[in-house]
């Protein structure tokens, strides 16, 4: 049994600090007393013999994150995207080692020489997508030679509500920033930028209907971990309608971080950031109802040649998860979270622990390494099916 501790009591925080107290002592942090409170509840509900303890902590404070994973086995990090860069380096300065699913703007690998230093393995973007996407990449390319991968994914609600058809599985400030980051693609074997939200197509998935695909910045590491791979795209799945709002959210300024003069309920003068103000609408607008049913779904595309016989080769693969409604774990916690707990274990059995930080799909390169973490999700009931010629 190993000391683990997850900074962020999130949606995904928590279902991932309740699957690793089945098995280790576990820590949960996070600066919402209700989220803890929350974990606490699901822990009962569970019947988890050794639920997380449960500590306030601000994340936001690099040196009380730092002396807060001191002594610990393992940290997980589940904070939101805007402080994940610096989360991440200050358990990495504190020598501890970490599987890290916050999605930060700022490139990990520039962390790698600091974690080398540190003895410290960090497994970063280890979620479903980026995650277990790149885990998938990664075992590709070690047999083949690949000239193409793409990766359609969304987390969705059963019923698209009106008027946005869609609720937000994590943070709708993550959210937000999905749809005004610049996406990076590879096309032709050159890195080209294009906006959010661009190139939109309609997608039949089996089981589902018919969704809507469009552009995000979510290749991220394999822009140049897979730099030799000469075209490669990951696109946002979405109910049809719902990109056509955000667009027009971010197209009219309601997504600026500009601020804007205006005046209070006295009447004073105030200063207004859009963007914020429209994130704790949003909040409230995409929050999940209780009972609501939502399932997350991707594909996978990766094509290429058999690197022994030169073979033509494809592989899809599919993964549709809908909620667990015996314990009201949601199906981007379990696919996100399970992904990484999944790491988690590779790292603390001692299969992978290699010092320095490692993208998803440099852990999917180790022999095996996709199979347990296969085998983990199957385990949870998390399931993608391959087909291949």
């Amino acid at each position: 049994m190993a000391r683990v501790i997850v900074l962020g009591a999130g949606m995904v925080g928590r279902a991932m600090a309740l699957d690793l107290a089945r098995r280790h002592d576990v820590t949960s942090c996070d600066r919402s007393e209700a989220a803890l409170v929350q974990l606490g509840r699901e822990a009962a509900a569970q019947k988890i013999a050794r639920a997380p303890a449960g500590r306030v902590l601000d994340a936001g404070d690099a040196k009380e994150v730092g002396a807060a994973v001191k002594g610990f086995d393992l940290a997980v990090t589940a904070v939101p995207g805007f402080l994940g860069f610096a989360t991440l380096k200050a358990v990495i300065e504190a020598g501890v080692p970490v599987a890290d699913i916050s999605f930060f703007p700022e490139d990990a690998l520039q962390l790698d020489a600091l974690a080398r230093a540190k003895g410290v393995c960090a497994i970063t973007d280890v979620g479903v997508a980026p995650g277990l996407d790149n885990l998938i990449f990664g075992a590709h390319d070690r047999e083949w030679k690949i000239g193409f991968f793409e990766c359609l994914v969304g987390g969705l609600p059963s019923e698209p509500r009106w008027p946005w058809r869609y609720t937000a599985p994590f943070s709708p400030v993550d959210v937000v920033e999905e749809y005004l980051r610049p996406a990076r693609l590879m096309e032709g074997g050159r890195v080209v930028t294009k906006p959010a939200l661009s190139e939109p197509e309609f997608v039949d998935f089996p089981g589902v209907g018919t969704l809507e695909a469009f552009n995000t910045d979510g290749l991220r590491s394999l822009l140049s971990t897979m730099a030799h791979v000469p075209e490669m795209r990951e696109k946002t799945l979405r109910w049809p309608g719902h990109r056509e709002l955000a667009l027009a959210l971010r197209e009219s300024g309601f997504l600026s971080e500009t601020p804007i003069a205006s005046r209070d309920a006295d009447g004073e003068p105030v200063q207004i950031v859009p963007r914020e103000a429209t994130s704790r609408m949003l909040f409230e607008q995409w929050r999940l109802r209780p009972g609501e049913g939502e399932f997350t779904a991707m594909r996978v595309t990766v094509r290429g040649s058999d690197k022994a016989t030169g073979a033509a080769r494809e592989a899809v693969w599919h993964l549709c998860d809908r909620g667990d409604a015996a314990t009201g774990t949601s199906s981007m916690a379990r696919t996100t979270g399970y992904t990484c707990t999944a790491a988690a274990e590779l790292i603390l059995s001692g299969f992978f622990r290699q010092p320095g930080v490692h993208p998803a799909e440099k852990v999917g390169a180790v022999p095996g390494a996709l199979e347990k973490v296969l085998a983990h999700l199957a385990e949870r009931s998390v399931r993608i099916e391959r087909t291949a010629s």
